[in-house]
């Protein structure tokens, strides 16, 4: 099975908000093909985390041919990896294109079976946090942050939305406290019933005892 370029960068974009339990780097956010405001490295698929512990950015450039991979190292960015975008940086392919001894330093590689299954044949999600370090680029944080900054541009009055996000997440944690409430009157109500069936029981054999 084929597939277009558009399609192996809507796998790509999934794949960075996979959660680590299913070999994903967990991306917050995560958008392909955006243009950054400059005449240079547009990412076929970017994300990036904002856990503080653990933020970072994950770039994924897709190949769909041998001639394509190939074509790519022949890039600006490519030659100088500081120029580039990315803490962390994958190439995703069909099955056979790519092999993981042919890769750049610090490149990882996710593999598309015929049934659109992905496999993480090398990359920073394949070990522990503790030696994802051999993993890292030098990155040309400016660029990420034109690109984001570009991203929300596209959104609109990003102050408008905000606000309305804080209120919403004020009623929603309104809401959540009277039905705490509501959970904890609705439990001394039930409680209250049980001892006042329970009492009339308790007295017969208290009853019973002193006879």
């Amino acid at each position: 099975m084929s597939f277009s370029h558009q399609e192996l960068c809507s796998l790509a974009v999934n794949w960075l908000q996979r959660a680590p339990r299913r070999s994903g780097p967990a991306c917050q956010v995560a958008f392909s093909e955006a243009k950054g405001g400059w005449n240079g490295e547009i990412p076929d698929a970017i994300g990036f985390r904002t856990a503080a512990e653990d933020e970072g950015s994950v770039v994924v450039e897709v190949k769909v041919s041998r001639s394509d991979y190939l074509a790519d190292r022949a890039k600006a960015h490519r030659q100088d990896g500081a120029l580039g975008m990315g803490l962390y940086r994958y190439y995703m392919a069909p099955e056979g294109i790519i092999s993981v001894q042919e890769l750049p330093q610090g490149w990882g590689l996710v593999e598309v079976s015929s049934k659109r299954v992905l496999r993480v044949l090398a990359g920073h999600v394949t070990v522990k946090r503790a030696d994802q370090a051999a993993w890292r680029h030098e990155r040309a944080l400016n660029r990420e942050w034109l690109l984001l900054a570009s991203m929300l541009s596209r959104v609109g009055n990003v102050e408008a939305l905000h606000t309305e996000l804080k209120k919403a997440n004020n009623e929603r944690s309104r809401l959540a406290r009277e039905l705490d409430a509501l959970r904890a009157c609705g439990r001394a109500s039930m409680l209250e019933r049980a001892v006042a069936e329970i009492a009339p029981g308790t007295k017969l054999i208290a009853r019973r005892k002193s006879a």
